[in-house]
């Protein structure tokens, strides 16, 4: 490999480990609003993790 496959390996790396990171983020967002939100059982809000 060439360096400007290393250098275009290397940013397509990181533009993927992003998107891992924002859906990971925006699905851990969405299941807190499932398990805590307004569709909840009262148990369920009072549970530890929605505190």
């Amino acid at each position: 490999m060439t360096r400007r496959d290393s250098l275009v390996t290397a940013a397509m790396l990181l533009i993927c480990a992003g998107i891992l990171v924002l859906f990971t983020d925006v699905e851990t967002k969405a299941l807190r609003w499932l398990n805590c939100g307004p569709l909840a059982s009262p148990a369920q809000r009072a549970s530890e993790i929605c505190r």
